[in-house]
C-alpha cells in the first residue's frame, strides 16, 4: 500500500508533510448561489465526496494525525474541522430553539446567549474549552451587568444560571450536528460563594407579612387604584392584572376569569393567553375586591364623562385616567409609589402574589386550592418556591407541639 504521507516542498524550499484523506460526504453546492443542489426525480441532496488536506512539519507529525484521523473515523467520533465562531453559532441555535416558542421566552433566549457573544464571540467554536466557559462565569459574576444596574458590576445568580443552560443546549445541538466531540459547558459549575451569596440574598427577600398589608391597603383605600392594589394582592401575576377585561369580571357573580395577559418584551407589548392551562382559572372575589371593582367601574365611567371624545374605550381593567391600556411597568412604578408613601418595605408586585399565597396556605386552606388559585399545574412548585411560613403559622406549630409535650 502506498504511503499516504507525501512530502512536499514549498515555494521558500521549506519541506513538509502533507497528506489527503477521505472524511465522509457532503451535500453539493452550487459554485454560484452557494444553494444545495438537490436531485430532480427524489428531492433529496446531491452528495459528493468531502476530503480533508492536512500539512505538518515533520513527518512523525503527519502520521500521528493521519492515524488519528483513521481512528476517529473508525470510531465514528471524527469531527470536520470548520472556522465557525462561537457568535455564529449562536445564531444558528437561536433560529431552530425559538422556532416555536412565545416571544418572551425567545427573548429570554437571546439575551442569556448576547452574554456568550460579548465574551467568548470570536472564538472558534470548536476550539471552545472549559476554562473559557469558567472565564465566562466569572465575568458575568463580577462585571457583566450593562442594564438593571451598576454597568460593569455583576449579574444575578439566576442570569447566570440561564445563560450557561442555553450555552450547554447550543452545545448539545453542537454535537448532534458534528460540529464538536464533546460539550464543554456540560460539567461546568458555578463557584459555591456565588450561590451562597444568591441564597442570602434570596432570605433577605422576604413577602410582606400581614401587618405590612394592612397597613398598605389602609394607605391606598381611597387612592384611584386601590381595586387595582387588591388584584395584585389577591394573588394575580402583573401581566395578568394588565389583561383582565371587564368582560372578564362579573360583578354580579362576584368572579373573574384569567384567561388573558399582557405584558412587556424588549419594549414591544404582548398580549397573550394566560400561562398555562391551569393558569385560565376563574376566582371568586372576596367581599372588599368586588366593592373596590364597582367602585372602580363607577370611576371610570365618570372619567369617561370628562374626558369625552377623547377617552379611549379599551375594556381592561387596569387603565389610566383616559382609558388608555397600561403595561406592567407602568403598573409597578405605581405600585412602588404607594408602598414609599404608604411608609412599607418596598417589594416586587411578585412578593405580594408570595404574600397572599403564603397567607392562605399559613391559614388552613388546602395545599390543591392554593395552587388553582396561583394558576400552577405543579402543587410541588407552589409549595416550594411561593409559600413562607410567617412568624404566626410558625407560633401555630409552637403551640400544637406544647400540646403534644405538655
Amino acid at each position: 500500500m502506498a504511503d499516504p504521507i507525501k512530502k512536499v516542498t514549498l515555494r521558500g524550499g521549506q519541506v513538509r508533510y502533507r497528506f489527503v484523506v477521505d472524511v465522509g460526504y457532503v451535500p453539493k453546492k452550487d459554485k454560484t448561489t452557494g444553494d444545495v443542489i438537490t436531485d430532480p426525480e427524489t428531492g433529496k441532496p446531491v452528495m459528493q465526496r468531502k476530503q480533508l488536506t492536512v500539512t505538518k512539519d515533520t513527518k512523525k507529525e503527519a502520521r500521528a494525525e493521519y492515524a488519528r484521523i483513521q481512528h476517529q473515523k473508525d470510531m465514528g467520533t471524527f469531527i470536520l474541522p470548520v472556522k465557525t465562531t462561537v457568535a455564529e453559532w449562536i445564531e444558528v441555535w437561536l433560529k431552530t430553539a425559538t422556532r416555536d416558542v412565545e416571544a418572551s421566552t425567545a427573548a429570554s433566549y437571546r439575551h442569556a446567549m448576547e452574554y456568550v457573544r460579548v465574551h467568548l464571540g470570536d472564538k472558534q467554536l470548536q476550539q471552545l474549552t472549559e476554562e473559557d466557559i469558567e472565564s465566562l462565569i466569572d465575568w458575568m459574576l463580577t462585571s457583566a451587568r450593562r442594564r438593571g444596574g451598576k454597568p460593569g458590576t455583576g449579574v444575578g445568580l439566576r442570569s447566570v444560571q440561564l445563560t450557561l443552560g442555553r450555552l450547554r443546549a447550543a452545545l448539545n445541538l453542537a454535537i448532534r450536528r458534528h460540529l464538536v466531540v464533546r460539550n464543554v459547558a456540560e460539567h461546568v459549575t458555578i463557584p459555591r460563594q456565588a450561590r451562597d451569596a444568591a441564597k442570602a440574598t434570596a432570605k433577605a427577600r422576604t413577602p410582606w407579612g400581614e401587618d405590612e398589608v394592612k397597613v398598605f391597603l389602609t394607605h391606598v383605600a381611597n387612592d384611584r387604584l386601590y381595586a387595582v392594589m387588591l388584584l395584585s394582592l389577591i394573588g394575580l401575576r402583573p401581566a395578568e392584572v394588565c389583561g383582565l377585561r371587564w368582560d372578564d369580571v362579573d360583578l354580579d357573580a362576584g368572579t373573574i376569569s384569567v384567561e388573558t395577559t399582557r405584558t412587556l418584551v424588549e419594549g414591544v407589548v404582548i398580549e397573550k393567553d394566560a400561562k398555562s392551562a391551569a393558569g385560565e382559572r376563574t376566582l371568586p372575589l372576596p367581599a372588599v375586591v368586588l366593592a373596590a371593582l364597582k367602585a372602580f367601574r363607577k370611576r371610570q365611567a365618570a372619567e369617561r364623562l370628562r374626558a369625552g371624545e377623547g377617552y379611549e374605550l379599551s375594556g381592561r381593567v387596569v387603565v389610566d385616567e383616559l382609558g388608555r391600556e397600561v403595561k406592567t411597568d407602568w403598573l409597578r412604578r405605581r405600585a412602588y409609589e404607594r408602598m414609599q408613601s404608604a411608609g412599607v418595605r418596598k417589594v416586587r408586585l411578585y412578593d405580594a402574589r408570595h404574600a397572599c399565597l403564603s397567607w392562605m396556605a399559613n391559614n388552613g386552606v388546602p395545599d390543591t386550592v392554593v395552587s388553582a388559585w396561583a394558576g400552577h399545574a405543579d402543587l410541588g412548585f407552589t409549595k416550594r418556591i411561593y409559600v413562607h411560613p410567617d412568624p404566626q403559622s410558625l407560633k401555630a406549630g409552637s403551640d400544637k407541639l406544647a400540646e403534644l409535650l405538655g
